[in-house]
């Protein structure tokens, strides 16, 4: 089978483990990178000296190459809407780097346009593809574990005050929020593929004195699923040095914890199943790009599975659309001090 021709757009800080995830598959066969894109030199030479990709300085170059079937898009939050709808409109398959966009607005108004153009929308929100996380979905799906009654998650990662120096970042204009959109987001994801969506969201949330940022750097909530467990949500990027993201679900049958990529499943009948840590879940401290690309890569690929075989790829923009609503139901709660619910 032909590899999939794909351009990338946008050579910033989020690229690095898409293109060596790329890298990987190209040699497999699987892909073939036709362009890579950023309209600023500097980056596009700095890129040319870690990947063999060829390079242009114009989306305009990959809009009219009709060879491109799709395009990955690792530029900043607030492009998102405007590339994707582009791409959409000139027959191009989308793999959009998270979030979505800076709204949920425009977040819906970028997962409209995939639809109505007929191209494909994968996301990236590689925490799914983790075998811990999918050894538990499974389970859950077996009724191994019995209904969920209860779902804490605890993201406890640290940034330093450099990081938000950057231009922009940690910006409502730019990044569209803080821990929540930024960081949270992977493990607020996987929270809901697990426990299913959340009806009502109770909370705090605020700029600690850690941080000189616009937007939140901590946030904690209460929460009720829509099957009517409860739990809750503690984020934040001040806990020095950083920590592994955790979610724990407790259920009818027993008790699951996630603990970066560690399973520990623990069940009444004296039953134990767990997958041991790996050494991919980084990221948690000071660099956020200290981490292996495996994930990433498992994301292209399945992507890149979704266009040849005409399929849904595992994160659709509708998926994608629950975290964005969630993480805007716990801003409304911090600011408004009262209970927020969601819509199913």
């Amino acid at each position: 089978m032909a590899p999939v021709r794909i351009a990338i757009a946008g050579l910033g800080m989020a690229v690095t483990p898409h293109a060596k995830g790329l890298m990987d598959l190209t040699e497999s066969g699987d892909v073939e990178v036709v362009h890579a894109f950023s309209p600023t030199e500097a980056r596009r030479a700095a890129f040319g000296e870690k990947f063999p990709f060829p390079l242009c300085d114009s989306l305009d170059t990959i809009l009219a190459d009709d060879s491109v079937q799709a395009v990955a898009v690792f530029t900043p939050a607030n492009t998102h809407c405007e590339i994707a709808v582009k791409c959409a409109e000139a027959g191009k398959h989308v793999l959009m780097e998270k979030p979505l966009d800076i709204t949920t607005a425009r977040a819906e108004e970028l997962v409209a346009s995939c639809r109505k153009a007929g191209v494909k929308l994968g996301v990236v929100l590689q925490h799914r593809f983790r075998p811990a996380g999918m050894m538990l979905s499974g389970l859950l799906a077996d009724g191994e574990l019995g209904a969920i009654v209860g779902c804490s998650t605890i993201i406890r990662l640290w940034r330093p005050q450099g990081y938000y120096d950057e231009p922009g970042r940690g910006s409502f204009a730019r990044d569209g929020g803080g821990v929540l959109i930024s960081q949270g987001i992977h493990t607020l994801d996987l929270m809901m593929s697990l426990a299913g969506g959340i009806s009502e969201v109770t909370g705090f949330a605020t700029t600690t004195p850690v941080h000189d940022m616009e937007t939140e750097d901590m946030v904690c909530a209460a929460a009720r699923f829509a099957n009517g467990a409860i739990g809750t949500i503690d984020a934040t990027t001040a806990a020095y040095p950083g920590f592994l993201e955790e979610i724990m679900l407790t259920c009818e049958k027993g008790t699951a914890r996630l603990r970066g990529t560690e399973l520990l499943v623990q069940l009444h009948d004296g039953r134990k199943m767990e997958i041991e840590p790996d050494n991919s879940a980084g990221g948690t401290g000071a660099d956020p790009m200290a981490f292996p690309h495996d994930y990433h890569r498992a994301v292209m690929a399945d992507f890149l599975d979704a266009i040849r075989d005409n399929r849904e790829p595992k994160v659709t923009g509708e998926e994608a659309l629950k975290v964005h609503r969630l993480i805007d139901a716990l801003i409304e709660t911090g600011k408004a001090g009262r209970p927020v619910e969601l819509s199913a």
